[in-house]
């Protein structure tokens, strides 16, 4: 899984860049002030105030770690991009790595 975005931890999320063929954008992932319920996004994905992208916040197995399951959206996009979001354990940078979707197969935040 290639790194496509490096962040930094603010109050109340991540802010940083994601570049890709297509995208290189200043992004913030900030903590979703809509309401809570089942499958709504933890963390909105924002490019200024255009909201690009959701985030679920997850635990790996087997482990206490968590991580973000990131999606992103863009019209120029084929289809969204999955991925996710690792804090590294020294400097508290953070990486968002991507995944592509096999053909046929539903992906789940």
């Amino acid at each position: 899984m290639p790194v496509i975005g490096t962040f930094t931890a603010i109050k109340d999320g991540y802010a940083g860049t994601i570049r890709t063929l297509n995208l290189n954008s200043k992004v913030e992932i900030r903590a979703n002030d809509r309401g809570e319920g089942d499958g709504m996004p933890q963390y909105r994905i924002l490019v200024g105030a255009t909201e690009i992208g959701a985030a679920w916040r997850k635990t790996k197995r087997g482990s206490e770690e968590t991580y973000l399951s990131v999606m992103l959206d863009d019209p120029c996009l084929p289809q969204p991009i999955w991925g996710v979001l690792i804090v590294a354990a020294e400097g508290g940078t953070a990486r968002l790595l991507w995944r592509r979707n096999r053909i046929g197969t539903k992906q789940n935040p």
